[in-house]
């Protein structure tokens, strides 16, 4: 643009000195000069005017190209314009596409901001409801660890109690023991029955009676009678086989307790194990001996345990 200004200057510039230098009207012939002198003179002025004219020729020649490389690069610049200008409005649209899914995404991040919040109180709400419900377990566990621990204290009293009531007895006619919170009184066939018979000897009343004794003081307590056998086959007129002995003599001892010593009842099972449960081998008299028996199962009452667990 620069190079175009200063053409243009000096252009202007030659036009002027040729006004000046052009002659103004007729030429006279200068006084007291000779036709050489004159000649001189306009061959000075062809001279000027020739260099005149080849400048202003090649100015032209000048501003020609130079407009020539303005119109390419005008053209050349008006092409970018035009491919900027499609970018431009490519770029437009995209800008648009872009703002429309920062709209849509920012909802659905909103969206899920309240998802997550409402699954979180969820959470907590549900954490709580765990809690209380832990809380309520860890109560009620105490509850029943202290009922179990009563229970223990009344079976172990009522081991001791049994012990003491039956000391007179040999080791090798009646046992007491405690498992499983319940008081086993084992008492052998010899203290009670005969040899295939049911009906209880004289020795085995009083041992009965100072049984009977100890439950009517203790009325909270479960009584299971169970008759034993060893396997060695029986077959009476009374009793077809082992498990009906077994039977037999845990329904007599029942009927004794209810009606002789009016234990109540209602807390009385009887039951025939026959030879199923055996306490030791039947290989040898002393095994088979062990296990012709009748065990009186004691059981201290659970009542308020059951509730509780049947609460659950």
């Amino acid at each position: 643009m620069k190079k175009l200004v200063t053409i243009v200057f000096l252009f202007c510039g030659m036009v002027a000195m040729a006004q000046d230098l052009e002659p103004k009207g007729k030429i006279k012939e200068p006084k007291k000069m000779g036709d050489k002198m004159h000649n001189v003179f306009l061959s000075k002025r062809m001279a000027t005017a020739t260099y005149q004219r080849d400048s202003l020729h090649q100015l032209n020649i000048a501003f020609n190209k130079d407009t020539t490389e303005r119109g390419i690069n005008f053209r050349d610049l008006q092409t970018k314009h035009w491919d900027l200008m499609a970018k431009h409005a490519s770029l437009e649209e995209k800008h648009k596409g872009l703002e429309q899914d920062h709209v849509e995404m920012n909802e659905k991040y909103t969206a899920l901001i309240r998802s997550s919040l409402n699954k979180t109180e969820q959470l907590n709400m549900a954490l709580r409801e765990k809690g209380e419900q832990l809380l309520e377990r860890e109560r009620k566990l105490a509850i029943l660890e202290g009922l179990i621990r009563e229970q223990d204290s009344i079976t172990n009293a009522l081991n001791e109690v049994i012990k003491k009531a039956l000391l007179s007895f040999k080791s090798d006619e009646i046992s007491v023991e405690m498992k499983n919170g319940k008081v086993y009184v084992s008492m052998s066939d010899k203290l009670l029955f005969k040899s295939g018979s049911a009906d209880v000897e004289e020795k085995g009343l009083d041992a009965l009676k100072k049984l009977a004794e100890v439950l009517n003081k203790n009325k909270d307590v479960g009584v299971m009678i169970e008759g034993h056998t060893d396997n060695v086959p029986i077959k009476t007129a009374q009793f077809k086989d082992n498990w009906d002995l077994s039977v037999a003599r845990a329904t007599n001892i029942v009927r004794m307790l209810d009606e002789v010593h009016h234990v109540d009842a209602k807390t009385l099972t009887a039951a025939g194990r026959g030879e199923y449960m055996p306490k030791a081998s039947n290989e040898t008299p002393e095994g088979r001996a062990k296990n012709r028996r009748t065990e009186i199962i004691l059981s201290p009452k659970l009542d308020e345990l059951y509730k509780l667990i049947n609460k659950n």
